[in-house]
């Protein structure tokens, strides 16, 4: 009798058949396993079909049919069966050609070991072959004869591939060379395996790809390899592009390691010298400047764009009891000893340090404080925790400075955008410049908070760092908090909107498809070589270009305004300009205001402390006991009293600061007339900002319910309405008691609102809340659409001439980069071209990167000091750096220890990689990727729905 199977009886049944099958085979004799693998050479590769590893993947494209009952759970176990074996794709083959008892885990593990026992010569070898093709000529056109003088121990036969040809070239080892890889480095050939290659790509081929992928990231090392097979008229192999991967690895650790070498030559191998002066404009300090309220300007934001799928290994184990999938943390990435260098990336443990610093959430309400703080929820994370346990690196989070140059780089490693990632990024930027920074960030009104409370609280007040909000989010925070942290409203901060985050990530979501199903090297790699090439080739470039035209903005905004702002005054009776400072609290106001609070906080710890003062337990010889209830309670009446007593030397502390103050001879007490006047500002301010916070809520509530019932609303953004409106409701009720209590506080109080007057609002044009109880500001001079203009005018030229000073600091410090950058390493190439010419070479290679740029820097320069209203100097100045390696100062050149002398030769055994090796990584790392696609796909469809 037949029996039907399901999927998974299919699924048991092959591995059955697969063990027996094994088994078998471990019985044969030698003579009989020859013969075998002799049919199998003989069988097409076609009749392999891979058993049900395809099974189920036609369902999910729409080609197959599957039918779903009413009880369901169909769909959650067609999805276990597709990826019940999700990571475990390509099994040793049952047509392999030879007996390899290696995993690809080992291979991987053992061929990463042997480059980097050799990656010390192969990088001299790169740096002699690069000084010996100076003229750039490509790998087949060079003369490869050996002169008569020349000994040679041995050739080794290999495929070079280039990018138009292909060739098996005899290549000599020459007596200097240290492995077999570095004597074809040093001939111009990057090796694909490190023990006996087969194959090889040239330099020329590899540096191409290297350039064009930075400058298009979208281009892949796949489509470059088929390109490569296009143009020489051969069909392409999954292996080839293992290959290239592994040469280009490889090429990469060169120029990194060769990179190291030629700032240790030069004097420039601190741990932070990359972000100490990674901007001309910012860092590159002269005398005699004048002092600027602000040193620095930088900007901090997260971009989720960057994320990478953490692929993980799923079983059925990962299915709990409801039949539901389970994302467990076992990652099926292979282990690597590969790492990114550099400065950029901050550590992950240097992160996590920063865990549990902040004492408070940076999201709890604090109105007094932060009026905004309640409206920003980019930092909770509940409610896509889930999607969290999809990916690994759920973003990165990066700091810019103004002129776009990177500074700092951080992974958000399965979590959203918590306080630990701006708290680590500000905590190395204080560390590496010190005081007077000054960071944009979206949320800076809560993060100032968030940072004057963390283990940095101390550390950012003694350096006067200052947080700030971006002139792009700025507007949707609350008027309060526009006037304290907005770029427009803020002295010192020059025309800078603090939105260099958004034009940077604007261009490296290009990265996206690279890195979203790479390894955690490979992503790490091909971020930060994207954000280094940006800030060498885009950034450095574009710098005066960048001078010039806001130098030109700021003279055209202050020339306009001197001929509207005198006009429009005019037309609104003002007389006087300090009349637009009127729009802050006065400063002896809000002093007083302040102390009266303390006075009241200082009155109700004292209270406090009576109280606690007051507690006595009475005991009698009769009743004493010494138990330990008896002993943990008098343990807390006297930590209460210890408690109390602080809190109160806390709020005098307070309190004698204000006084000092203000200058307040006798503490004032509510019978003096000063006690009441302050109350009644303390009343009435507390009254205005509950005001406008039920204003805020209840305008939204009714943008929100005209928006539900337009028509092409669709179902989704229906339902997300909904549920805003719900919790608007209850934020409503809530804004609309402390309105009441503080309406009840006035003296005359206000009149209350109810509950039902404020739900009825259904319009705007019902909206009569700020009629009711307030005064008409409606004719207020600032309110009228001239009154917008003019304030507009008046702070755009406070903040041009800001920027004018800004550009007439940073114009000079360019021109002196200039002329001693291109100084010191010219002189520092000439001090290595006795010591060593390779080395030179490489020198003179890195000055060439920023050296290119000059003449439109200069240029540049030139035309700004034609400008009309220019009014700083393109002259050199002086540096006020003089350490070593800085570049004011006369270079003292020294051959790094790894150049001095070769290592003894190593005996090179182990396994080769096979194509069939490298064709099977290819594909492994194909298959995964396409299950991590569908595995995302499939975790957004249950969002969806």
């Amino acid at each position: 009798m037949s029996e039907v199977l399901g999927p998974r009886k299919i699924a048991q049944h092959a591995a059955s058949m697969g063990t027996r099958k094994k088994a078998r085979l471990a019985v044969l004799t030698s003579e009989e396993k020859r013969a075998l693998e002799a049919l199998w050479e003989h069988c097409p590769e076609e009749t392999d079909f891979g058993g049900s590893d395809d099974f189920g993947f036609g369902l999910l494209d729409g080609t197959e049919i599957v039918d779903i009952s009413h009880a369901g759970g169909e769909f959650h176990e067609l999805t276990r069966e597709v990826l019940g074996d999700f990571w475990n794709q390509n099994q040793t083959r049952s047509h392999s050609r030879r007996h390899d008892f290696r995993t690809r885990r080992d291979r991987m593990r053992c061929r990463t070991k042997a480059f980097d026992k050799q990656m010390s010569a192969l990088g001299k070898a790169l740096m002699a072959w690069q000084f010996e093709n100076r003229k750039n000529r490509g790998f087949f056109a060079r003369d490869r004869s050996v002169s008569s003088d020349e000994e040679v121990t041995g050739t080794i036969t290999i495929r070079v591939v280039d990018l138009f040809y292909a060739e098996n070239i005899s290549l000599n080892i020459f007596p200097t060379d240290t492995f077999i890889a570095s004597a074809l480095v040093r001939q111009g050939v990057i090796p694909c395996s490190p023990i006996s290659p087969t194959t090889g790509i040239t330099v020329q081929a590899v540096e191409f790809y290297r350039i064009a992928r930075q400058r298009n990231p979208h281009f892949s090392i796949q489509a470059y390899v088929k390109t490569m097979c296009d143009l020489q008229g051969v069909q392409f192999r999954a292996y080839l592009s293992r290959q290239f991967s592994i040469a280009y690895d490889v090429y990469l650790q060169m120029l990194t390691n060769i990179n190291s070498l030629v700032h240790a030559a030069i004097g420039r191998n601190d741990l932070d010298w990359r972000l100490k002066h990674a901007c001309p404009a910012c860092t590159y300090t002269l005398t005699n400047e004048l002092p600027l309220k602000f040193r620095m300007l930088y900007t901090k934001d997260s971009n989720d764009s960057l994320k990478r799928v953490l692929k993980q290994r799923i079983r059925d184990s990962d299915m709990d009891s409801d039949n539901t999938m389970v994302l467990s943390q076992r990652s099926c990435k292979l282990p690597t000893t590969q790492f990114v260098g550099g400065d950029q990336y901050l550590s992950r443990d240097f992160i996590d340090s920063f865990i549990g610093d902040s004492p408070v959430d940076m999201l709890v309400d604090d109105n007094e404080d932060n009026p905004c703080a309640s409206r920003w929820k980019n930092m909770k994370d509940e409610k896509t925790s889930k999607m969290w346990g999809v990916f690994d690196e759920s973003g990165i989070f990066m700091v810019v400075c103004r002129h776009g140059f990177s500074l700092v780089i951080a992974d958000m490693v399965q979590s959203g955008e918590q306080a630990k990632y701006p708290l680590a990024v500000v905590s190395k930027l204080l560390d590496a410049f010190g005081k007077d920074l000054s960071g944009g960030y979206d949320i800076g009104c809560r993060f100032k908070t968030t940072l004057s409370r963390s283990v940095l609280g101390h550390h950012v007040r003694e350096l006067n760092h200052t947080s700030l909000v971006g002139a792009f989010h700025g507007h949707a925070h609350q008027r309060l908090c526009q006037l304290n942290h907005l770029a427009t409203y803020v002295d010192g901060l020059g025309l800078e909107d603090l939105e260099g985050c958004e034009w940077t990530f604007s261009k490296s979501n290009a990265l996206v498809s690279l890195v979203r199903y790479a390894s955690i090297f490979h992503r790490c790699q091909a971020i930060a070589n994207y954000f280094q090439h940006n800030d060498d080739y885009e950034i450095y470039a574009n710098l005066s270009t960048f001078l010039y035209n806001n130098y030109k903005q700021a003279l055209r905004i202050i020339t306009d305004g001197q001929e509207s702002l005198p006009r429009l005054m005019r037309e609104l009776g003002i007389e006087d300009e300090s009349v637009f400072d009127a729009c802050q609290e006065p400063t002896n106001e809000t002093l007083q205001m302040e102390y009266w609070q303390k006075l009241v906080n200082l009155s109700g710890s004292k209270q406090d402390l009576d109280t606690a003062m007051a507690a006595w337990t009475v005991a009698t010889p009769n009743t004493v006991q010494f138990g330990a209830r008896e002993v943990a309670l008098t343990n807390k009446i006297e930590t209460a009293r210890r408690h109390a007593i602080e809190n109160h030397e806390k709020d005098l502390k307070v309190v004698q600061e204000l006084e000092m103050k203000l200058g307040v001879m006798r503490r004032w007490v509510p019978e003096d007339q000063e006690w009441r006047d302050a109350g009644r500002l303390v009343a009435n301010r507390k009254f205005q900002r509950s005001l406008d916070q039920l204003e805020s809520l209840a305008v939204a509530r009714i943008f929100e319910l005209s928006k539900m019932n337009q028509a092409g609303t669709g179902y989704k953004l229906r339902k997300h309405i909904g549920k805003a409106l719900q919790v608007h409701s209850a934020a409503i009720r809530t804004a609309l008691d402390k309105y009441n209590t503080a309406a009840r506080a006035l003296s005359p109080p206000c009149p209350a609102l109810s509950w039902e007057e404020v739900i009825e609002y259904a319009f705007l044009a019902d909206f009569d809340l700020l009629c009711d109880a307030r005064q008409d500001i409606s004719q207020r001079p600032w309110s009228t659409p001239s009154g917008h203009l003019t304030m507009d005018t008046h702070f755009k030229m406070r903040r041009a001439r800001e920027e004018v000073q800004h550009l007439n600091i940073e114009i000079r410090r360019l021109a002196t980069y200039l002329h001693d950058e291109s100084r010191y390493l010219i002189e520092c190439e000439k001090q290595l071209q006795t010591l060593h010419p390779g080395l030179a070479h490489q020198v003179a290679l890195h000055r060439k990167i920023r050296a290119r740029f000059s003449g439109h820097h200069y240029h540049c320069l030139h035309e700004i000091s034609t400008l009309e209203g220019f009014t700083g100097s393109i002259t050199p100045g002086e540096s006020i750096e003089q350490g070593p390696g800085a570049s004011a100062t006369s270079p003292t050149v020294c051959i790094p220890s790894q150049l001095v002398s070769d290592g003894p030769r190593i005996d090179q055994g182990g396994e080769v990689d096979e194509l069939e090796d490298l064709e099977e990584e290819e594909n492994a790392e194909a298959d995964g990727e396409e299950h991590a696609r569908i595995l995302e796909g499939i975790v957004q469809v249950t969002f969806d729905v």
